[in-house]
């Protein structure tokens, strides 16, 4: 699950009027974080966050976690949303800190009660995976709602896993798709694959594989594995597409590249088929594999 995957958020914001830098914080001028630093100092609890981000990142100054974590926590002790996020952020992946859940949930549940998304989906993570907190897939649920009321995809996503696997809900495919559809219309590539299972499975959906063929495309081009090895599978078989093995060949290859070492499934399905072609058709599949990449999986 999404969940599993605690990654930091931090997006790249300026200071509001009166206090912006003209870059965003990723470009930022060493004039610009000489001008955070006196706003910070002045007590300003938007600069203080910033300034954290910048060392929290690296971005125009050292790296430097412990400075990062000094100006959150000026800025979160001001009540800012964005600095209690960051600093659970830095005891969830011990950044400059020893690693500790409890409280990384406890700068989160702060954030996540002014309405921070970001903190609302990892505070669901925490409750998903019993860090920090008992695990309590009902709580996740609750928080991964609010963040996903929010159009979090993350927390759509992990929602649609919560009713596809019946976790803290009864299990509803239907519910499951709701989800994975308002994921992967932001681009979510694991909801788009999730959709293209629900249509080959027939689940909370009638099947129809030229629709799994369609979603599984959208993932495929996102470089996503499962989906590029499904999409093999679908032309090998002739389903939702004219049976076609160069393209079968041609999608289990790419997968095969990126596949886990210890999972052989994508190279010995590509084996297996390799079989059944001429060298004509192998070196077609061979060259469209090629393109494919070119392109960077774009119009495959």
């Amino acid at each position: 699950m999404r969940a599993l995957f605690v990654l930091i958020l931090l997006t790249g914001v300026i200071l509001t009027s009166g206090h912006a830098p003209a870059s965003p914080l990723s470009d930022i001028s060493a004039e610009e974080v000489q001008t955070l630093h006196t706003q910070a100092a002045q007590g300003i609890a938007e600069a203080q966050t910033n300034l954290g981000k910048l060392y929290h990142k690296g971005w125009g100054v050292p790296q430097d976690y412990a400075k990062a974590r000094q100006w959150y926590e000026q800025a979160a002790a001001q009540g800012n949303a964005k600095a209690q996020f960051s600093l659970g952020a830095l005891y969830d992946n011990g950044h400059g800190v020893p690693q500790d859940y409890k409280k990384a949930a406890q700068w989160y549940e702060k954030a996540a009660a002014q309405d921070n998304a970001d903190a609302q989906f990892y505070l669901g993570s925490l409750y998903d995976n019993g860090h920090g907190v008992p695990q309590d897939y009902a709580k996740a649920r609750q928080w991964w709602e609010q963040a996903a009321a929010q159009g979090d995809e993350w927390a759509q996503f992990n929602l649609g896993v919560l009713y596809a696997q019946g976790q803290g809900v009864p299990q509803d495919y239907a519910k499951a798709r709701k989800w994975y559809e308002q994921a992967a219309a932001q681009g979510d590539a694991w909801a788009q694959y999730s959709l293209g299972v629900l249509y080959v499975g027939g689940l909370g959906v009638p099947r129809n594989y030229t629709k799994a063929r369609q979603w599984f495309e959208k993932a495929a081009a996102q470089r996503d594995v499962r989906a590029q090895y499904s999409l093999g599978v679908l032309y090998e078989k002739g389903q939702g597409v004219s049976q076609d093995y160069v393209r079968a060949y041609m999608w289990w290859s790419l997968a095969a590249e990126r596949w886990d070492a210890s999972d052989t499934s994508a190279a010995d399905a590509q084996d297996k088929v390799a079989r059944r072609m001429t060298p004509a058709q192998l070196a077609k599949a061979q060259r469209l594999a090629s393109r494919c990449q070119t392109l960077q999986f774009n119009g495959c």
